[in-house]
């Protein structure tokens, strides 16, 4: 159950109520716009990761469900893990993310992204011996957009587990299980 109530839609600013009504009815969503303004920035930023960065979607959820795995959060791993098979991803591949990088489910590039985002997450300035391999893979943009995205979604499960956000139940109205994420045009 929720650490605090749910803001009732009708007691929000009128730009949160329209950027709240073109969401999905998503308890992430619903709890954030009790900030007012929070919501419209986080999800500009969020839309961003998901849907126009040029890093790879796998190797994204990769990192994302990886920092929802070490914040302890459930409700951003259970959402990602969703996208991730949405993605194609095989359950295999998903539970590594759980058990780690040296995992037998991950090619060389995905084990070094693992690295990665554990060290980013526990460190906070990634090591040369992370760092290094993996820029010798990936553009300066998708090593940035990688990045900014593990601390984004640090963010999140920090304030989905702050929060206690509740995880939608099947039958959630305006809610399909499993949710289509693929990129619009």
């Amino acid at each position: 159950m929720a650490r605090v109530p749910y803001p009732d839609p009708k007691s929000l600013s009128a730009e949160t109520q329209e950027v709240l009504g073109k969401m999905p009815p998503l308890n992430i969503f619903r709890m954030m716009a009790g900030g007012e303004g929070l919501l419209a920035a986080f999800t500009r930023m969020g839309n961003y990761l998901l849907f126009k960065s040029k890093l790879n979607p796998v190797l994204r959820e990769i990192a994302i469900v990886r920092a929802g795995v070490l914040s302890k959060a459930k409700y951003e791993v259970y959402q990602h893990e969703r996208i991730s098979r949405d993605l194609g991803m095989s359950e295999a591949l998903i539970k590594g993310i759980h058990a780690g990088p040296e995992d037998g489910a991950f090619n060389e590039l995905q084990k070094m992204v693992m690295r990665y985002t554990d060290d980013v997450v526990k460190n906070v300035r990634a090591s040369d011996a992370t760092y290094k391999p993996l820029a010798e893979k990936l553009s300066l943009q998708e090593m940035q957009e990688l990045t900014v995205t593990i601390g984004y979604y640090m963010m999140v499960s920090r304030f989905l587990e702050t929060f206690d956000v509740d995880i939608e139940q099947p039958g959630t109205k305006g809610v399909a299980f499993p949710d289509s994420q693929k990129q619009k045009s």
